[in-house]
């Protein structure tokens, strides 16, 4: 049974929330609720929850602010938001999960049983660390969160050479050479590195445009990056690739 603390201003919410778990999530019992960042502390301190879903506007402060104020992270996150686009992109650099208000019961279910299965992970400090940075202002870049099975990478945007898909998985790949394993789509991961020089050449492959070398326009048709690697580009983007790779 995973014991949760909600942490939200409006009362409505937290009851509406609280009765959303009672009937989706059978795993988990509401051990308390705030409505705001003082008591929401008082509140994790007291009960010591194994999840709190966390409002990131309440009137004495953010949800960021609160996870400023602690100093174990022993629980897991579930950030609970109307559309914060600047938030939500820091969420998800960090590898921590959210909902958008109006809570929906299927995505309810989703993110506990995504709780659930990190019970046995390592704790969050990594994870909120980078967090509270990101959100602290704009960054050229931002670092990401990169979680295994066993480990916690924190790493910056810049050391990634390039991401290959592998299934619903995906490897990254680093200027040292170094490789990790995410538990995360290549589409997921373009989503949050588009903006960042990042190119999908392929349905499988997503490089970084600071480390490509030379295209290859042989039948083949690769792009042959810093490291040695050999990456196949599709058909239909060949042209686009190239005269992307021109204006560089």
């Amino acid at each position: 049974m995973l014991r949760a603390v909600i942490v939200e201003d409006e009362k409505r919410s937290r009851e509406t929330l609280s009765g959303l778990l009672k009937l989706y999530c059978k795993n988990v019992e509401v051990v308390a609720e705030a409505d705001g960042v003082k008591s929401g502390i008082s509140a994790i301190t007291e009960y010591k929850p194994d999840i709190i879903f966390l409002d990131i506007q309440m009137p004495d402060g953010s949800g960021f602010k609160l996870l400023e104020e602690l100093d174990d992270y022993n629980f897991d996150v579930i950030f609970t938001t109307a559309y914060d686009q600047f938030a939500i992109k820091a969420i998800k650099f960090s590898a921590l999960d959210y909902l958008l208000k109006p809570i929906f019961p299927d995505d309810l279910k989703v993110a506990v049983n995504k709780a659930e299965e990190k019970q046995k992970q390592q704790n969050l400090k990594p994870n909120i660390d980078a967090l509270l940075g990101n959100y602290k202002g704009p960054r050229e870049e931002p670092n990401i969160v990169l979680s295994t099975s066993d480990k916690v990478y924190v790493v910056k945007i810049s050391e990634i050479v390039r991401c290959e898909s592998s299934n619903y998985y995906t490897f990254f790949y680093f200027i040292d050479r170094k490789r990790i394993l995410v538990s995360r789509t290549l589409k997921d991961n373009e989503e949050l590195l588009s903006e960042y020089n990042f190119l999908r050449i392929h349905k499988s492959h997503l490089i970084n445009l600071k480390y490509a070398t030379t295209f290859s326009r042989n039948e083949r048709g690769f792009v042959l990056m810093a490291d040695g690697s050999e990456v196949p580009v599709s058909r239909r983007k060949r042209e686009k690739v190239l005269e992307i790779l021109s204006n560089l």
